[in-house]
């Protein structure tokens, strides 16, 4: 599963937009206070997290993409 396929899934299972920030795919505006992330670290893994009072939070490192998103859906589902 890439990030598309992991917004379209995560659409289906009727998750709220303000619950999630995939980088790239799904940036929700005005940012929500508080929210699970996906997103691309500097040196090229995979991150999911939480991010609260401006604050990103890591859980997770991810080898690649389909990694991360099997664990966001986990996470939201």
């Amino acid at each position: 599963m890439d990030r598309r396929e992991l917004r379209s899934a995560l659409r289906a299972a009727g998750v709220a937009d303000g619950h999630y920030y995939i980088e790239g795919v799904h940036e929700p505006a005005p940012t929500p206070p508080d929210f699970l992330y996906l997103r691309r670290t500097p040196d090229g893994a995979w991150e999911t997290g939480t991010y609260e009072r401006g604050r990103y939070e890591p859980l997770a490192r991810h080898p690649d993409e389909a990694a991360a998103c099997a664990h966001l859906l986990t996470l939201l589902t």
